[in-house]
């Protein structure tokens, strides 16, 4: 029997617009919301993402993070 879907939290997230537009764009060709489609890549997150390329982003993500606040 397959597992019903239901969205059972709720969050507020602030995202940067690229982020944001990437998020839309990613929903829209997939055919899912935008809440379906974090779901998806939440649950799923594992097989999704390459650890050697997650590491590397967030590396370079993290050593810009203070200049994209100001």
């Amino acid at each position: 029997m397959p597992k019903r879907f239901r969205l059972t939290r709720r969050f507020n997230a602030a995202m940067t617009e690229d982020g944001y537009r990437r998020l839309r764009r990613f929903a829209h060709e997939a055919g899912l919301d935008e809440g379906e489609a974090l779901s998806f890549l939440f649950e799923h997150f594992d097989s999704v993402m390459n650890h050697e390329n997650l590491t590397a982003r967030l590396r370079l993500f993290n050593s810009e993070l203070d200049a994209r606040k100001k």
